[in-house]
């Protein structure tokens, strides 16, 4: 069994995907899903995320500032769904705010929305130090409301 995470940083254009080495220590931006929101898109992203043989899938939730939902928020709900109903694996999301402008800031090789993806991913393992070498998913982790604090939600 895989101990990887697998991020995403959803668009419907573009989605970002980042994921962790196996013990649950780095994060690696890798190339991004286009059009996630159209069948065929979603079918690649669901494939890439078996082909990275995800253990959690962290996918990043865009909180207003203030912390409230927005249209995007919605949107990012019911992409969320999606994922639920066709994979095996838990998935949380994580409070995203700011992961795009830090990416932006950090440049390098990557497409920025798999940077963003890697910033959340990094944001979601320091705050589950316990997820580090883990055998599988996390079955303790915090957060299991939408509350935009702490970060990690089960909850779509």
């Amino acid at each position: 069994m895989s101990h990887r995470v697998v991020a995403l940083d959803y668009g419907s254009a573009r989605c970002g995907v980042a994921v962790s080495d196996p013990t649950r220590t780095l994060a690696t931006p890798v190339d991004p899903v286009l059009a996630p929101a159209t069948r065929r898109g979603f079918g690649r992203l669901v494939a890439r995320i078996g082909e990275l043989e995800a253990a959690l899938v962290v996918v990043g939730l865009p909180l207003s500032l203030s912390g409230a939902d927005s249209a995007q928020t919605r949107e990012t709900r019911a992409f969320v769904q999606r994922l639920r109903d066709r994979l095996n694996v838990p998935i949380e999301v994580y409070d995203e705010r700011f992961t795009t402008k830090l990416a932006h800031r950090s440049g390098g090789a990557a497409a920025e929305d798999s940077r963003a993806a890697a910033v959340l991913l990094e944001g979601w393992l320091a705050r589950n130090p316990s997820a580090a070498g883990a055998p599988g998913p996390i079955s303790d982790s915090p957060g299991t409301s939408d509350e935009p604090h702490p970060n990690t939600s089960t909850d779509a």
